[in-house]
């Protein structure tokens, strides 16, 4: 038996820690998972002869775990003064009528994907109560 000790940075509550294990516990030739979310680590122990470090980093790489989360940074330039792309420009407005409310809104640029993979959280599915 063999360990495998990977970096999970997206892994960061027990709800992930249960998707990780649920993801590495399908593979054949795991014989145990120790995952947690406090040091986002994931320790793998593994038969080389029935599975390889590869084919164990692949599920956790499509479900998006071994990526570092993308932290949107705010500067203390405008907006039109910045080319990077990662930079964000938050919108603020008071109201008179709202009293001493202010609000904000800051646009982001949608991946495709949810920005923490969070298990459960795809898109809805329709269903038809017909049938």
């Amino acid at each position: 038996m063999e360990k495998l000790i990977l970096d999970v940075p997206a892994m960061y509550g027990d709800h992930h820690v249960l998707e990780v294990r649920r993801l590495l516990s399908a593979l054949p030739g795991i014989a145990d998972i120790y995952a947690s979310s406090a040091f986002q680590i994931v320790e793998v122990t593994y038969d080389p002869q029935v599975i390889d470090a590869e084919r164990i980093r692949a599920p956790l790489e499509q479900a998006g775990y071994l990526e570092p989360l993308p932290v949107p940074t705010e500067t203390d330039r405008p907006v039109y003064q910045s080319d990077d792309p990662n930079v964000y420009f938050r919108h603020s407005a008071a109201y008179a009528q709202a009293g001493p409310t202010v609000s904000f809104a800051q646009r982001v640029s949608y991946a495709g994907r949810p920005l923490w993979p969070c298990p459960g959280m795809g898109p809805l599915q329709r269903m038809d109560e017909g049938e």
